[in-house]
């Protein structure tokens, strides 16, 4: 699976960015300490997972499902965790495989703790097998990281994986947004960064989601809006052909004139007559 790209940002933040992850990756070192050394009171150890406020999934040295908490029930919309436990096996996931993550969760099943950022949640699979709409998100990126939970002669135990969500993605909602834009917006020049701001995407997923939802591209959608204003100013007989399109801040040349005829059928001039404007 390929996971997005984050946005691009200034160089002088980086190196901030860089100390962000560093400390939560020793937050979480020290969490799976902790977690180590409660493992006397094996009651305890699962009611603190029980209460963790991220998703947590512990798994036997089999891969065997044996612990899900009640954040991963809230996060997946999954209505009972018997749907989960002792059923589900993340070493013998397919989107596991898929993924390209295989060797990193055999890593954590041999005794390392793993860290994965920016893995794409495979909802199509979450759907099929839980029956749930996944609070209608098309796509979400998360940061997992494994920990091995050994016992005092070195065995494994238990992997506990961690989930944190980084990034959501929700279509209906970011669609509704980028409509509204460029229906407000339909005036000015398209500007596909500005649109994907508006919807709160990246440009590539935003173009891709919204040809998915609406059938055609967001540049289309602003050409079908304009061609209409277009059409409306060319019904006012105070106006030329040149002053109707300057009206909605286009100037008049061949390759506008041959958008027109394509959107609409006939040409400005054409389409003024068949209307009985002179």
């Amino acid at each position: 699976m390929k996971a997005q790209k984050p946005g691009s940002y200034p160089a002088e933040n980086t190196e901030s960015r860089v100390d962000q992850m560093d400390n939560a990756e020793d937050r979480l070192e020290k969490l799976h300490t902790s977690f180590q050394d409660i493992l006397e009171n094996e009651e305890l150890f699962f009611k603190i997972i029980e209460f963790f406020p991220y998703p947590i999934q512990v798994h036997s040295p089999d891969g065997t499902s044996v612990m899900v908490n009640s954040a991963l029930l809230d996060e997946y919309e999954v209505p009972s965790r018997e749907m989960v436990i002792g059923s589900y096996n993340i070493i013998k996931d397919p989107d596991i495989t898929k993924a390209g993550l295989l060797e990193a969760v055999q890593q954590a099943f041999n005794g390392e703790v793993v860290h994965v950022k920016d893995v794409e949640v495979p909802f199509k699979t979450i759907k099929e097998l839980y029956n749930t709409e996944c609070y209608h998100v098309d796509a979400a990126y998360q940061d997992a990281t494994l920990f091995p939970i050994l016992n005092d002669h070195g065995q494994l135990l238990y992997v506990v994986v961690i989930l944190i969500t980084r990034r959501v993605y929700r279509g209906k909602e970011s669609i509704i947004k980028a409509k509204e834009y460029l229906r407000n917006n339909w005036l000015h020049e398209f500007d596909i960064g500005k649109v994907a701001q508006a919807a709160n995407l990246s440009p590539y997923y935003l173009s891709r989601l919204f040809k998915k939802d609406v059938g055609i591209t967001p540049y289309n959608f602003y050409l079908d809006i304009k061609m209409e204003k277009i059409k409306e100013k060319l019904c006012d007989v105070n106006l030329t052909v040149s002053e109707a399109f300057a009206a909605c801040g286009v100037d008049y040349h061949g390759n506008v004139a041959k958008l027109f005829k394509k959107s609409v059928g006939v040409t400005p001039s054409e389409y003024r007559k068949q209307l009985g404007v002179k």
